[in-house]
């Protein structure tokens, strides 16, 4: 069985796929794969330089976070021209693996871990899609203590994802991880025995 697990910025999404492979499944990192594709010698990289020039490398041939980020933030020509480069490729990326996790595993929970799962409209490559979920009041509370950001930086940062209302209204499962971490974990063990999973 495969799943896609989003949430919002804050949520604790990290949280439940360390405990959902804790049980036993299978983790695709959306986040991981997008670092890959940026290493030394992938064609991604080398596109990326092809569009944004040398200035976005470090003397050791990585790639300079902080540079590309000056460029893409905030001018949404350009943040849209790196995403055509390195979204397909991180999509299926995502795919091949979960291909082959499920032919060579068939009776483990794949997970994919994505961010922007909806907002990329990539619902539909999943049997179900799990959304980590916290009410925004309690979303601004954690993202703002655990960035070290004002209200301010923290509202522009949740505006710019889709509403965790909405992610939830649209979950096959939603997790709340409002409370503590023991009732977390109480509804994935919930999910993972509805699921027959062992």
């Amino acid at each position: 069985m495969n799943i896609g697990l989003t949430g919002g910025i804050a949520t604790g999404k990290s949280s439940v796929s360390r405990y959902l492979v804790s049980l036993g499944a299978i983790l695709i990192d959306a986040d991981q794969i997008a670092r890959e594709v940026m290493l030394p010698g992938h064609p991604v990289l080398a596109a990326v330089i092809e569009r944004f020039g040398q200035a976005v490398l470090n003397e050791d041939g990585t790639l300079h976070r902080k540079k590309l980020g000056e460029i893409v933030f905030g001018n949404s020509a350009e943040l849209k021209a790196l995403n055509d480069i390195t979204h397909p490729a991180i999509r299926l990326e995502m795919q091949e693996r979960m291909r082959m996790f499920e032919q060579e595993q068939p009776d483990k929970l794949v997970v994919s871990d994505i961010p922007l799962l909806y907002e990329s409209g990539l619902s539909e490559q999943f049997e179900q899609v799990m959304v980590v979920y916290v009410p925004a009041e309690i979303q601004l509370k954690r993202l703002m203590e655990r960035d070290g950001i004002s209200e301010a930086d923290a509202l522009s940062r949740l505006n710019a994802q889709m509403d965790i209302e909405e992610k939830k209204r649209r979950a096959d499962i939603v997790i709340d991880n409002s409370g503590t971490m023991e009732e977390t974990k109480a509804q994935i063990i919930k999910f993972w025995h509805d699921k027959g999973l062992s």
